[in-house]
């Protein structure tokens, strides 16, 4: 069985292992990683499957997490799916985890069930007051694979959801973040339903999160996700937050990544990093 995020081990440590040689690659990137050192103790790596980028997003948010997020405390967040196939006939073709073909009233039940975990972790890990017991809670959770990925369809459905009312705004005429048009400028997802069928519908199956998705989740979970790349050490992409007009009181999240793939989770804050 394959652990969904790893022990902690020290960062250099973890450096010195991956990267021996002497390439002008290698030699990038334990410049990065020292830098990442700077600031964080350890790294925890992620199971490297399609849902990384979610995997390190939602365990970082948990681990930090000390109160239920606004949007998570509305009364119709659970109505979600509901509300939103009554609207768009084209979400019937929604793809469940390993359960294609499912018919709508299927659809609009089990999504909501994942929303409904959703809170419902999120609640019970942010009121855990205890650093040593919250770290248990998000490990235990994260080596339960049928809820873990329970939470990737709800994450995915919420990423779907934050697309359609960017995209009404835009078309509106109201002002939206240059991601978002972006997202809607690519071939493959110039609408909702298109972003739906050629990209969400295959995050975990066939591929992961692209750079502008990964705005879109983190518009959808209303954190900000701050990202080492790790193979642009010493250009202003070093570090990349999304958005990188982020709102003042966004919670943040940190990850590592060696090639925008991939990610792992840095953990562990220097203590003077925290002063």
């Amino acid at each position: 069985y394959k652990l969904s995020v790893s022990p902690e081990m020290d960062i250099m440590e973890y450096c010195r292992k991956e990267w021996r040689g002497n390439t002008p690659a290698a030699k990038r990137m334990r410049k990065g990683y020292e830098a990442v050192a700077q600031k964080f103790a350890s790294i925890r790596r992620i199971r490297g499957d399609n849902y990384c980028a979610f995997r390190a997003t939602l365990f970082q948010a948990l681990s930090q997490a000390t109160q239920l997020p606004r949007w998570l405390q509305s009364e119709d967040f659970t109505m979600l799916p509901e509300n939103l196939l009554s609207k768009y006939d084209w979400i019937k073709q929604w793809q469940l985890r390993q359960k294609p073909g499912k018919r709508m009233g299927e659809i609009r039940d089990e999504i909501k069930e994942y929303l409904i975990l959703l809170r419902k972790k999120w609640k019970n890990i942010s009121e855990i007051k205890d650093p040593l017991e919250k770290q248990e809670a998000c490990d235990k959770l994260f080596k339960n694979e049928e809820e873990e990925y329970s939470l990737y369809e709800a994450l995915k459905f919420l990423m779907l959801n934050t697309a359609i009312e960017l995209y009404n705004a835009d078309k509106s005429g109201k002002r939206v973040p240059v991601f978002s048009w972006l997202l809607f400028a690519r071939d493959t997802s110039s609408n909702p339903s298109q972003l739906m069928h050629n990209h969400l519908n295959h995050i975990g199956h066939s591929g992961g999160l692209e750079q502008v998705e990964m705005f879109l989740l983190a518009y959808a979970l209303q954190y900000t996700i701050q990202v080492y790349r790790l193979y642009k050490y010493s250009t202003d992409e070093f570090i990349t937050l999304y958005p990188n007009d982020p709102e003042e009181d966004w919670p943040v999240v940190t990850l590592i990544t060696e090639d925008d793939r991939h990610y792992n989770i840095p953990v562990r804050m220097c203590q003077e990093t925290m002063l």
